[in-house]
């Protein structure tokens, strides 16, 4: 069974940084290659695709908003996909997912409903 696990969530002040970790079971990022997509969704909001990975680790894409600040990342030995956020905002205040494709995706999918399973979620909230 396929798990995705997000941590790194918290309070942080408009400036700061958080690193966010999705804690892959079930499938190993080196061998299976699933694509692997952060999204966002503020309360009253529809969910917002954030960062991309594509299957191979070299096609990322980063949405215009978070372009410059946020950084996605893969660690193979550890299963685990980052999302480093830099220079937070207070707009950029939601809960963040994981989601993983089951099978090779060499150009990560941007919609939601292309990815198969889903983390749980952790709460970013940035303070002004």
């Amino acid at each position: 069974q396929v798990q995705l696990v997000e941590s790194g969530g918290g309070l942080v002040q408009a400036g700061g940084s958080l690193r966010l970790s999705c804690s892959v079971s079930g499938l190993t990022l080196d061998k299976t290659n699933p694509a692997i997509g952060w999204f966002r969704q503020a309360p009253g909001k529809e969910r917002e695709g954030v960062s991309f990975l594509g299957s191979t680790g070299t096609m990322i894409y980063y949405a215009d908003s978070v372009r410059g600040r946020f950084t996605i990342s893969r660690d193979d030995a550890k299963n685990i996909v980052y999302l480093q956020m830099n220079s937070l905002k207070p707009e950029d205040t939601a809960a963040y997912y994981c989601a993983a494709t089951k099978t090779y995706s060499y150009y990560a999918p941007r919609r939601p409903q292309d990815y198969d399973v889903w983390g749980q979620g952790t709460q970013v909230t940035v303070s002004s």
